[in-house]
């Protein structure tokens, strides 16, 4: 029903209801508790206008009959006074007052539930007959005074001591001035009036007892899951709590789904944990065998030249000797050289950062090598390690010198931004080998025979250990040179 227009004297819950915004559970068993008490309501204001108009059909009816027994009663009267001139009886007369009562038994028969009198302005009751203690003067005299002044029939219903009663009072013609006959009809109680209470007490109970019932469901699935939502909430993410039964069946059913989903997670990340930490072994040795081939394969190179060069100083002259000395020395320097670069692999220095001028510091960095050009804004101060990040350009313009024809150009450029600064080194070489690319960074990967493949491993420790990173950021090739960054981080001021 959404787009539909609510009316205004609607709640708002029920409005929310028809717009389709009542989802949780709570809500619908408020809904559910609602329209139960609006029904039972609407069924009791039902039983009670059925009685009311029962109660009001009974009381017409009883004066009803009132009224036609006064008609009789009047009738009677007239055929008893025809032919009666005068003078009027006393009121103490009591051959009159048993005339009157004859008047009376000849209209009510013995079993007449119904009560009829005699009424006289002044005088009161004179004569009456009927079931039942007699009606006080004081009901009937008000209705009795009110025919006479009327000159009709006037029916009502009054309350006497005896119950409630319907009454009806009309004047007489005759010899007798102020005379009123009246006719009086008890109302019983209304059929069915003890099935009805019984009926309504039986629906205020259930209406009560399902308002306590859908409070005690409302309070209960709050809590239990109020409780559920601690429990998890209690745990370390990426793991589930193993959470006790609620004593609800559909909430168990749930808890019982999550408890098997927390065993079988545990069990996955267990799995998982082992495998990851087989792979990082793995990975490890795989990493070891390589650095120990390679340090191996650049160690053999050198000793089996100086054994070469000894084995020939031996064999020779004096000349010989000191030709095959001085390449021993180059061979040490080279040994020497290798493990120099395998000790700043292992050792990670504390970064010292300080403010910088970025165009005249890469510019000092550009000065030890030949036929670099610097690209870089004018009067950018940026703040970074410079002596960390002038061995990882140096290792990276090398590098670029290595894999370039001479005095081709090398870019060195720079700039800062959005929280980091980005050094490029752009040789004019033939780019990177695709078959190098994704382990371009491990140690003692080269392409070239006179190389360790140490330059760039040891570049990238010296970024990563100022929390930066360094990346090929395009291998080149056709006729493109190969591009490096150094990205550091760089708050802005």
């Amino acid at each position: 029903m959404r787009g539909r227009s609510v009316p205004a004297d609607l709640p708002f819950f029920f409005a929310r209801a028809l717009n389709g915004s009542v989802r949780s559970l709570g809500s619908r068993l408020v809904l559910l508790w609602m329209l139960s008490f609006a029904a039972s309501l609407a069924v009791g204001a039902l039983l009670v206008s059925l009685y009311r108009q029962s109660a009001t059909a009974q009381t017409g009816r009883a004066e009803a009959v009132a009224a036609r027994a006064c008609e009789v009663v009047a009738e009677r009267w007239s055929f008893y006074a025809t032919g009666w001139a005068g003078p009027a009886p006393a009121s103490r007369d009591v051959a009159f007052r048993h005339d009157l009562e004859q008047v009376l038994a000849s209209v009510l028969p013995a079993h007449s539930t119904l009560q009829a009198g005699f009424w006289r302005q002044g005088e009161g009751v004179l004569a009456s007959i009927g079931a039942g203690a007699p009606i006080p003067q004081a009901t009937v005299a008000p209705v009795a005074a009110e025919a006479q002044s009327a000159g009709r029939t006037t029916s009502t219903r009054a309350t006497t001591p005896f119950g409630d009663v319907g009454i009806a009072a009309c004047a007489l013609a005759g010899p007798v001035r102020g005379l009123v006959a009246y006719a009086v009809v008890p109302l019983f109680g209304v059929p069915g009036l003890g099935v009805l209470q019984a009926a309504m007490a039986v629906l205020l109970a259930l209406m009560l007892a399902i308002t306590a019932l859908i409070g005690w469901l409302l309070l209960s699935w709050t809590r239990r899951v109020r409780g559920i939502e601690r429990a998890l909430a209690s745990h370390e993410a990426g793991r589930l709590p193993h959470l006790a039964p609620t004593g609800e069946r559909e909430l168990d059913r749930i808890v019982a789904a999550l408890n098997s989903a927390g065993s079988r997670l545990a069990s996955e990340r267990q799995r998982s944990e082992a495998l990851a930490a087989q792979v990082a072994l793995t990975e490890r040795l795989a990493a070891l065998g390589r650095v120990v081939a390679g340090v191996a394969h650049e160690i053999r190179n050198p000793v089996a030249a100086m054994r070469l060069r000894a084995e020939n100083g031996l064999a020779g002259d004096e000349n010989r000797r000191r030709a095959a000395l001085e390449a021993i020395l180059a061979q040490i320097a080279r040994l020497d050289r290798l493990i120099a670069e395998l000790l700043a692999m292992t050792q990670k220095p504390a970064p010292a950062p300080e403010e910088v001028d970025l165009a005249a510091f890469l510019a000092a960095c550009a000065a030890d090598h030949p036929d670099v050009t610097v690209e870089a804004p004018p009067g950018v101060t940026v703040r970074l390690d410079p002596a960390l990040t002038r061995r990882a350009l140096d290792s990276l313009l090398a590098n670029a010198r290595q894999h370039s024809q001479a005095a081709a150009p090398i870019t060195l450029s720079g700039t800062a931004g959005s929280g980091q600064i980005v050094l490029s080194v752009r040789d004019s070489g033939p780019g990177v080998d695709p078959a190098l690319r994704d382990t371009l960074f491990e140690p003692f990967v080269t392409s070239r025979a006179s190389g360790t493949g140490l330059g760039l491993p040891i570049a990238r420790e010296l970024v990563e250990v100022q929390g930066g990173r360094l990346r090929l950021a395009d291998a080149g090739g056709d006729g493109r040179g190969a591009t490096f960054q150094v990205v550091l981080p760089c708050p802005e001021s």
